[in-house]
């Protein structure tokens, strides 16, 4: 039996944008519905059931505060994200206080945005059909289960390391920009998140090394490659 997709409420007052959210959430398996001031999303996420909301902070009639707030009495437990040009630490600090799962600041890569939406279904139990399981070379990664099995060997991952090897996995063979990888999973591309990162990398080099055809390589000035 089919589970039912994710409904996704995506409240933006730029056509553009919105219109390419949603057909690119639409893609990935996601039913999102878009509307282009808060107002408007209000109306209908109060005769609706959405999992998740997508808002844009400066809005039309609503701005996307204020739209959180209504939410929030409406229904304590949807999660949502905030979308912003601004990155004033005092709309950060305000966007959490109002309850906010993630934060991210445009202009943002619809891969990051994926990797949020994602991670914060994972976290809140969502009835998503989100991918689970990667083959890398004879091993098999099961995002959810945060294990990496090849034959009968099973090694079990932190957080990180799992999020870390998604990425990878999502960007095989292709370079994974070092700065976004910080900034996806640690939020902030400093020296001591940098030097995190790469205890991580040799971790994974570690777990991946009884498949001599599997290789994660430096990229000199750019980032990372999982080559297989």
């Amino acid at each position: 039996m089919t589970k039912p997709k994710t409904r996704i409420l995506l409240a933006e007052d730029d056509e553009n944008l919105g219109m390419l959210l949603r057909e690119y959430l639409n893609a990935k398996g996601f039913e999102t519905k878009l509307f282009a001031n808060g107002d408007s999303a209000f109306r209908d996420f109060i005769k609706n059931t959405y999992d998740l909301c997508i808002l844009d902070v400066m809005m039309p009639v609503k701005d996307g505060f204020t739209l959180a707030r209504e939410i929030r009495e409406s229904n304590l437990e949807i999660p949502f994200i905030f979308l912003t040009a601004k990155s004033m630490k005092d709309d950060v600090i305000k966007g959490f206080t109002i309850g906010a799962d993630d934060y991210i600041t445009k202009p943002f890569s619809m891969e990051e945005l994926l990797f949020r939406i994602e991670a914060i279904l994972r976290r809140t139990g969502s009835k998503a059909e989100l991918p689970e399981k990667f083959n890398i070379g004879k091993y098999v990664f099961d995002t959810n289960k945060q294990t990496l099995q090849i034959n009968n060997e099973i090694i079990r991952l932190t957080t990180k390391e799992t999020e870390l090897l998604k990425l990878l996995c999502n960007n095989n063979n292709k370079i994974l920009d070092r700065n976004f990888a910080l900034k996806t999973i640690w939020s902030e591309d400093n020296y001591f998140n940098a030097r995190s990162m790469d205890v991580y990398i040799t971790k994974l080099r570690k777990y991946l090394k009884n498949d001599p055809s599997v290789e994660i390589i430096n990229v000199h000035g750019k980032g990372f490659k999982l080559v297989m």
